[in-house]
């Protein structure tokens, strides 16, 4: 051994401490590798379970659905039956669950590569804003980021608020007490069909009044904006929805449950009704699994994200749509032209959809579902995952869903004796389609159905066509190709009508010049 060599003894410690240390550091990063994978898996197994309790709930009122078919044919001997009827064969199921559960989007965005892809749409809201910036720039020589156009959408907000507390105080006040009224008279009047018929023909006639027509005639009358017009609306069928079930929950309550001599029915309490005004469902009950506290962050956060919707939407519509149809206006009609104006709209329809979606069913119900502590957080499904359009209607908006099926199609089973379930989906695709055009109608102050088309016709087609039995990912890429396709054609038809409402506006109010669309006609415009 040479003295510039080390002895072995040291180069054996140094060699032992190098390899101690890059196994410590690789078993470190192991650990930490697994503790991450774990989270993953807990994530993903949750996610598994939701699904797979969605299954079961649906397979097993299909056996239920069969089973009570099965006890309408029952053996009999003597022409008596040999097997009692439960009391489950003679009720529909008791409706819908609540339970704790997050929204789809928010464990979603918890993996790291569907944050992404929110983030690449930031990045487009981003351009757009920059684009405006730089085409002001251009034209005025400064920067200049105006919002004229939100300005004029959200005008007249005072009319809109004053309307709202008059529909408020009304939805509060006027069913519940109608209830606390009947109530007590139900199960000593003589004639309880006729006192029911008596109150609920009254109820219904004030409805329409107050709940109906008084909404219409403000948002006529006052000439109110898009934006607000849609306000006034959506809050009146909102309204009517949650009343109606208010109602369709608590009076069989009150009919089953004969009360002791003496005492009043039990009615739901005052409070809880009014928490089931602003919660984010339309099924009325009780109580509600309710979280511990509040996540302020979270809401902070949630309404920074409906005010950025809220601007991603105005770059749509000022750099995507307003140039487009605004020049289209003087060049005569062709279907080349219209062609193009269809296909060249499939973009900003498809960011309007998408945004609407993420806004209203994401953003709007979690904010109101975290201010109240509801727990339920399903206001979706992932309906872009669906190979059929039969599973997209069920998963796109599972609100208004379970208030059409519960009240809609189950009621009309009920009423039918289970017997003809192709009648009662059909009649729930025309109430939905209407109420759909009602709303678009009234927002844009024209009648251009082409929402109904859609809905009602092609809706209808596609439900029965593109059903469960599907399961292919062609199907999925069909839905998706529909679903561009139907709104490029909307966008693009409304667009038109706007133009052409401004540019050649009605000389009259006979019923053929109201119902008759102005692009049609408009010279300007063809």
């Amino acid at each position: 051994m040479t003295a510039a060599e080390p002895p072995n003894g040291v180069w054996h410690r140094n060699v032992k401490a190098h390899t101690s240390d890059e196994i410590s550091s690789h078993v470190g990063s192991h650990n930490n590798a697994q503790e991450e994978d774990l989270k993953q898996w807990q994530k993903h197994a949750q996610r598994a379970k939701v699904k797979i309790m969605e299954q079961v709930h649906d397979q097993l009122n299909d056996i239920l659905d069969n089973a009570l078919t099965f006890t309408q044919i029952q053996p009999t001997v003597n022409g008596k039956s040999t097997k009692k009827p439960s009391s489950r064969s003679q009720r529909m199921d008791d409706g819908k669950v609540f339970m704790d559960r997050a929204s789809l989007l928010d464990e979603l965005f918890e993996i790291s590569h569907i944050r992404t892809i929110y983030h690449m749409f930031i990045a487009v809201l981003l351009i757009f804003c920059l684009s405006t910036l730089a085409v002001d720039y251009i034209d005025q020589g400064r920067l200049v980021l105006e919002f004229d156009l939100l300005f004029f959408a959200f005008g007249k907000l005072g009319t809109v608020t004053w309307v709202w507390m008059l529909m408020f105080a009304y939805t509060l006040l006027v069913p519940y007490y109608t209830l606390v009224f009947w109530g007590p008279l139900y199960h000593s009047f003589p004639s309880k069909l006729g006192l029911s018929l008596g109150t609920g023909l009254v109820l219904s006639a004030i409805q329409t009044c107050v709940l109906g027509l008084f909404p219409i005639y403000v948002v006529v009358h006052h000439q109110l904006p898009p934006a607000s017009r849609f306000i006034v609306i959506l809050e009146q069928i909102r309204f009517l929805m949650k009343s109606y079930s208010f109602i369709r929950e608590t009076a069989p309550v009150i009919m089953k449950n004969t009360p002791k001599e003496g005492e009043n029915p039990r009615f739901p309490t005052f409070s809880s009704y009014l928490y089931f005004l602003f919660c984010p469902t339309l099924i009325y009950r009780e109580s509600y699994p309710r979280n511990t506290h509040i996540r302020w962050k979270y809401v902070g956060v949630t309404l920074g994200k409906i005010l950025g919707c809220l601007f991603y939407g105005y770059f749509i519509l000022v750099r995507l749509c307003v140039p487009l149809f605004k020049s289209e206006t003087n060049q005569p009609f062709s279907k080349r032209t219209m062609v193009l104006a269809v296909f060249n709209s499939i973009l900003p329809g498809i960011m309007l959809l998408l945004l609407c979606f993420f806004a209203f069913l994401h953003c709007w119900l979690n904010l109101f579902g975290e201010l109240l502590r509801f727990a339920d957080r399903m206001f979706y499904k992932d309906w872009w995952n669906s190979t059929s359009f039969a599973n997209y209607y069920r998963t796109w908006n599972v609100v208004v869903h379970d208030w059409l099926y519960y009240y809609g199609y189950r009621d009309f089973l009920w009423l039918s004796k289970r017997k003809f379930r192709t009648a009662a989906m059909l009649s729930v695709f025309i109430v939905s389609a209407v109420v759909h055009e009602y709303a678009l109608a009234m927002g844009f102050g024209f009648f251009y159905p082409v929402m109904f088309v859609l809905f009602a016709i092609f809706g209808v087609v596609f439900n029965f066509t593109m059903n469960d039995k599907r399961q292919s990912p062609v199907f999925n890429v069909i839905m998706w190709a529909c679903l561009f396709l139907g709104q490029g054609v909307q966008v693009c038809l409304y667009c038109q009508e706007w133009y052409a409402q401004i540019q050649c506006p009605r000389t009259g109010n006979s019923f053929w010049e109201l119902v008759t669309p102005r692009s049609w006609s408009c010279s300007n415009q063809r």
